[in-house]
């Protein structure tokens, strides 16, 4: 008698994903966005946010894996991981405050920023350099407009706007990312990519590798992985798009290290001394 083999399928998982308009983010995620890589069982739902409602849905804990502030982990640590790769961080760069006319940082003190968030890593940065100002909220693809009509003195700029502010005759103030470089010697965190910690640790093991896979696939595939940022880069020019997605997507996107790593977490702890942040986070690793 001939037994036929019998086949064991999974059941389909289906895994929220949520990623800003940012276009490093984007070419981060291209490859499962599009279905690039076999994920066998699991399926990826994207979920494109600016980081600010991105952040506040992690503090509800709405989505499985989420690109996040690494300020934003210090208020939902108890529920998410970080993963060591997918990060966006600045070697020497990062975000910068502008202002309509040539200035120093110093002499904001007091006045309003417009801000793209108050659980930003670029607010938490700058409440480190310059603790006496007046936090604003507006949307970040507002801030660059309403510095330039005078409607704030300044304002603090992320994603692209790090490099197109001089077209609307902005000039720089502070860029956070040196600031942080001469204090610490180490790159300046920015975003993270969070994984709940209630997947369980296979769950967790198998995302975190096709997290990375896709990493690697946009680096591989770049021209491809950055023709699909380009759809999240509101009429940036190509040049610039590549240009920003070179500055952020680099080694210590495929793997934070020792020194990504401590990074985070002496950022961390700078907001906690400084009496910004509600509690020191113990940051969980997952590579």
């Amino acid at each position: 008698m001939i037994q036929r083999a019998t086949t064991v399928t999974r059941s389909v998982r289906r895994l929220r994903l949520g990623h800003s308009p940012d276009s490093d983010d984007a070419f981060m995620f291209y490859a499962l966005a599009a279905g690039k890589i076999s994920a066998d069982d699991l399926r990826f739902d994207t979920v494109h946010r600016d980081i600010q409602t991105l952040n506040q849905l992690a503090l509800g804990g709405d989505l499985e894996i989420t690109a996040i502030s690494a300020h934003a982990y210090a208020h939902v640590w108890r529920h998410y991981a970080l993963l060591t790769h997918g990060a966006s961080m600045g070697r020497q760069y990062g975000p910068v405050v502008v202002a309509p006319e040539p200035t120093e940082l110093d002499a904001l003190r007091g006045q309003r920023i417009a801000i793209p968030g108050f659980l930003t890593s670029a607010y938490l940065a700058l409440r480190l350099r310059l603790p006496s100002f007046k936090p604003e909220f507006v949307p970040f693809d507002q801030i660059m407009p309403a510095v330039a009509a005078g409607d704030v003195p300044a304002g603090l700029l992320i994603h692209e706007g790090q490099l197109t502010h001089g077209s609307l005759g902005l000039h720089r103030v502070s860029d956070l990312g040196e600031w942080w470089h001469e204090e610490t010697g180490l790159p300046l965190p920015l975003g993270v990519n969070a994984i709940r910690r209630d997947l369980g640790k296979e769950l967790l093991e198998r995302a975190s590798a096709l997290l990375k896979k896709s990493i690697r696939f946009g680096l591989a595939h770049r021209d491809e992985a950055l023709a699909y940022a380009m759809q999240f880069a509101a009429d940036i020019p190509r040049n610039l798009t590549d240009r920003f997605v070179s500055m952020y997507v680099n080694d210590l996107t495929l793997d934070l290290g020792a020194e990504g790593r401590a990074s985070v977490e002496l950022f961390l702890q700078r907001g906690y001394e400084a009496g910004i942040l509600p509690d020191l986070p113990q940051v969980e690793w997952i590579s």
